[in-house]
């Protein structure tokens, strides 16, 4: 039989991504998300549970990461699901952790600001009517668009 590993979650961080270098320079960002179901019981009552995933992405992917996206922001994440074992203070510790193979971003994208970058330039003033050019010619007629379907 043909096994699959591959998972889709839509939700929300709930932290700024943690981004740090390997030494060999390779990006690695570690995300934190909240994945919210509703649902309705049999009784009929209202339920939401919440289950927090943690993601881990490589390379460019964890360096926009870090750019774009902060506690809060909503994502889709592509991966597989990854069983990691380790020991800490001769304990034995293990967690089921997505390997993230593409983020997609579902908040409206804001640029990073720069320290000392200037504000967004307010719209010029328009030149004044003296100082613009007379038509050559008078503009030709349009047909009348009010009888079009769309």
């Amino acid at each position: 039989m043909a096994n699959l590993n591959r998972v889709f979650l839509i939700g929300n961080l709930t932290r700024d991504p943690e981004i740090r270098y390997l030494p060999t320079g390779k990006a690695v960002a570690d995300l934190n998300m909240a994945i919210n179901r509703r649902y309705r019981t049999a009784a009929g009552e209202d339920k939401e549970e919440t289950c927090f995933v943690s993601v881990v992405v490589w390379g460019r992917q964890a360096e926009t990461a870090g750019e774009y996206l902060k506690k809060g922001s909503t994502i889709m994440v592509e991966g597989s699901l990854r069983y990691e074992q380790w020991e800490a203070n001769g304990e034995k510790r293990s967690r089921l952790r997505v390997s993230g193979d593409r983020v997609q971003f579902l908040d409206r994208l804001k640029r990073p600001v720069e320290p000392g970058a200037p504000a967004e330039e307010k719209p010029r003033a328009a030149a004044s009517p003296a100082a613009a050019p007379e038509p050559a010619a008078p503009a030709e007629e349009k047909e009348d668009d009010d009888n079009l379907p769309f």
